[in-house]
């Protein structure tokens, strides 16, 4: 490795620790997303009735009744976070979960500039995994039986 085409000593221990943190962090945005998403799916499981009310009168799903989309949207955040967090066909889930989080943001009419921001953070850190991968600690490297995850 070189910078400035100076030989910087121990370079190989610099990028071993560069792809442990790479990887570390990579889990912990999987882990984050996953605690996002699925968490609130699993209060739209526990309270159905409710779910299905948000979605006729709150929510306006573009191009698809209510129930469907009620359906739909549950079990996208129920599914999709699951296989992120294992790191299984991550760049599917991410994409789903991308789409899943803009619709989201189109479908409420009013929505506060925090929660706002918060979708916009999940966004990029959803968009991050496509860019990067899912890191060394996932399913998708044992597989795929590849060396680089992308």
């Amino acid at each position: 490795m070189t910078y400035l085409n100076l030989r910087v000593q121990y370079s190989e221990q610099l990028i071993k620790a560069r792809s442990v943190l790479e990887s570390l962090t990579l889990l912990s945005v999987r882990f984050y997303l996953f605690s996002v998403f699925f968490f609130a799916g699993f209060n739209k499981l526990k309270d159905w009735e409710s779910t299905l009310f948000l979605f006729e009168y709150e929510y306006s799903v573009p191009f698809l009744r209510h129930d469907i989309a009620a359906y739909l949207g549950t079990a996208a955040e129920i599914a999709l976070p699951v296989l992120l967090l294992i790191g299984l066909l991550t760049p599917v889930a991410a994409i789903g979960l991308f789409i899943f989080n803009f619709v989201a943001v189109i479908s409420l009419a009013e929505m506060p500039a925090a929660a706002f921001l918060l979708h916009v953070i999940w966004g990029g850190l959803l968009f991050s995994l496509l860019l990067w991968g899912p890191g060394k600690i996932a399913l998708d490297k044992f597989v795929f039986n590849s060396r680089d995850t992308y």
